[in-house]
């Protein structure tokens, strides 16, 4: 007897190993794949009609098919998708490092406008989506969906996904237009997914007028408390590091303090029920405003290489995946006796998606112009075009919240459900690729002369000049950016009128450098390290 148990005790393990050897493999080979992505969109650089997100949906794409051939059409995957997986690991560096190399001055100056786009646009987006499912899938023979399900589709379909339009953008030329997509692209992706959060744990069978405003104050709660979260993380870190001096022991501790706290604001954010991504987006600027500049000179040039390089890599590894994903014959298996269903539901997707766009877009485009003084600050009907055009990709944002709501560890049991997962995933492929690759003519075609024009008149003096001066301000600011005698003195009353003497941006800058900098750091702040310059100046 006793044999018999060691016996299937080495059978148990002998299986285990087995799983842990083809563990090791697939990611070998899904680490393969992410360096021949680096090394194609090296390679692809200079052409401008393909960047890496298409470049890795691309190899994505044809890594499953050779999957498919070699499996016997079992699977398409290297690896399980998981929401989890990219929930807590994958998005957190990428929305840290928008907001830690955000060009604050354009984003904070249009910060208005952005708020309008991506959060009431959101919704309005959302409102025209829901609606429009409602109506047009009712007419096809899909599924029982309710009214959570019509208006989480209206949610998944809200999150855009700019990468091809930022990387075709340069934000030196066009920085108004730059910080608009950018800025909006962050927020909408965080509206989307508060949205989301807000439509599953509310029972919307039973809709009335109080839910409805319950709805609405909850969506607004959640977006307030996650960005005071971010910046009281960002805050503390500042005044840890700036009261402690780690840099006089050790550039790691530094370094390492600033990434742990940026994952900590992440994961209280998911703790707590509120939006991590608003959360690190905003522990990002004010670690970049405050932290960054409390750290010692090697730390800076560390931690900007490492927040981008992981960035990088996560948007790499999610487009792989993507592509991976879009061939996986479970999912296929369901829609494949009715074709045309699923051709149908992505296309009324696809339309809904443009004019959602279009509805929110040029509507509030106007009425931030209303709030303009001058005509070179006004977005212009073409920068509205590719605003509106810069927000009808869709991307792993989607898929994520697709997955969340119609798929259960990565698997549908259902046939509509794999519906909706099936034509998710061809809304992502279309829009990105199809979309992705008119990007750069469109924006060619609009803004012939962007170089010319739009730099001179949206000029930012904190541009920075290496990677050794903050991505965000230079050390050395105009008078008009420390809210000095910069503005021009008004001599009449209309130009008082279309050119206040003092701004917002002013007393900021007042209440900054009077309260905020002695107590958090920031720029000017100079760490304390053995044998520096600091030190042997310092009174014996």
């Amino acid at each position: 007897m006793m044999a018999s148990q060691f016996g299937s005790m080495l059978t148990r393990l002998g299986n285990l190993s087995t799983s842990d050897h083809a563990s090791v493999v697939s990611i070998n080979l899904f680490v393969a794949l992410l360096c021949g992505c680096i090394v194609i969109g090296h390679l692809l650089e200079e052409n401008r009609w393909v960047n890496e997100s298409i470049t890795a949906l691309v190899i994505g794409v044809c890594t499953g098919v050779v999957i498919l051939l070699t499996s016997g059409g079992r699977s398409s995957h290297l690896l399980v998708f998981s929401e989890d997986l990219f929930f807590i690991y994958l998005l957190p560096p990428i929305i840290f490092n928008a907001g830690f190399q955000v060009k604050k001055k354009q984003f904070f100056r249009n910060f208005i406008t952005i708020m309008l786009f991506g959060a009431v646009g959101t919704l309005i987006s959302c409102g025209i989506i829901t609606s429009g499912v409602m109506q047009f899938f009712s007419k096809l023979d899909i599924g029982s969906f309710d009214i959570g399900d019509y208006l989480a589709i209206g949610a998944i379909f809200s999150a855009t996904d700019s990468v091809c339009t930022l990387q075709v953008l340069n934000q030196d030329e066009t920085p108004l237009l730059y910080s608009l997509v950018f800025g909006e692209g962050v927020v909408n992706d965080a509206a989307s997914v508060v949205l989301f959060n807000a439509i599953q744990s509310f029972d919307l069978t039973h809709t009335n007028l109080r839910i409805a405003l319950q709805f609405i104050g909850n969506f607004f709660y959640l977006f307030f408390t996650s960005t005071m979260l971010g910046v009281v993380a960002g805050l503390l870190s500042a005044y840890i590091i700036k009261t402690l001096y780690f840099g006089r022991h050790s550039t790691d501790r530094e370094v390492a303090l600033m990434m742990l706290m940026a994952y900590l604001s992440y994961i209280l954010a998911e703790l707590f029920y509120l939006s991590g991504i608003l959360t690190v987006f905003f522990c990002g600027i004010v670690m970049s405003h405050y932290t960054w500049h409390n750290v010692t000179e090697s730390s800076r040039v560390t931690t900007k290489h490492a927040f981008a390089t992981l960035s990088f890599v996560a948007e790499i590894f999610i487009f792989l995946y993507v592509g991976m994903d879009a061939l996986d014959i479970e999912k296929w298996r369901f829609v494949s006796n009715t074709p045309g269903t699923s051709v149908a539901v992505s296309s009324i997707l696809i339309g809904l998606v443009l004019v959602g766009r279009a509805a929110f877009v040029f509507p509030l485009s106007f009425l931030s112009n209303l709030a303009r003084k001058t005509p070179t600050e006004k977005i212009t009907f073409r920068q509205q075009v590719i605003i509106w055009w810069a927000g009808l990709m869709r991307g792993a944002v989607s898929m994520a919240l697709a997955y969340n709501q119609f798929a259960r560890s990565g698997h549908t049991q259902l046939r509509s459900n794999a519906i909706m997962i099936t034509s998710t995933i061809t809304v992502v492929l279309f829009s990105t690729v199809v979309f992705g690759l008119m990007t750069q003519p469109l924006i060619r075609f609009l803004l012939p002369h962007s170089k010319n024009t739009t730099s001179m008149v949206y000029s930012d003096s904190s541009t920075p000049k290496s990677f050794a001066v903050p991505l965000l301000e230079s050390a050395q600011n105009s008078d008009a950016d420390m809210g000095g005698n910069g503005f021009p003195r008004p001599s009449s009353l209309r130009m008082l009128l279309t050119t206040p003497s003092r701004s917002v941006h002013h007393y900021w800058r007042k209440f900054d450098d009077a309260i905020m900098r002695p107590m958090f750091g920031g720029r000017g702040f100079v760490p304390f390290v053995p044998g520096s310059p600091t030190e042997r100046s310092a009174p014996q």
